[in-house]
């Protein structure tokens, strides 16, 4: 089956060696994703809501470069390191994904790459067999 790597075009993914997606099939497998800007800056310091929104707009230009969407999205895991801001975060979450309702897991973890970062999130999503 046929591979494709898509980029975000940060100095990271050659150093660490990953894709910000891959899509395998009419299958998207998208990267854990932070709240980074195309400028490389965090947005939304100290704020898991407007850090969740980043990231749901990172991951549906993932999914917009693969030939979909986020109504693609079958399943997303979400990583806070603050369990106290699931509200926060599920709320954002919830204003994306009220419709299309992927199976979903949230749970805290010790820390992300950076201090600052609150929230990542990876997903998969399965686009229509003609995509």
């Amino acid at each position: 089956m046929k591979r494709e790597k898509i980029s975000s075009g940060t100095k990271w993914e050659p150093i660490v060696g990953y894709s910000r997606a891959v899509k395998v099939g009419n299958q998207v497998f998208i990267a854990g994703t932070t709240a980074t800007a195309e400028n490389g800056r965090l947005v939304g310091i100290g704020d898991p809501y407007l850090q969740t929104v980043q990231i749901i707009k990172n991951i549906e230009k993932a999914l917009q470069k693969a030939g979909g969407g986020l109504q693609h999205v079958v399943a997303n895991r979400i990583y806070v390191t603050h369990i106290q801001h699931w509200q926060e975060v599920g709320r954002a979450h919830g204003e994306y994904f009220k419709d299309i309702r992927p199976a979903t897991t949230l749970v805290e973890v010790k820390g992300l790459v950076e201090p600052e970062m609150l929230v990542e999130i990876d997903s998969i999503a399965v686009l229509d067999e003609n995509d």
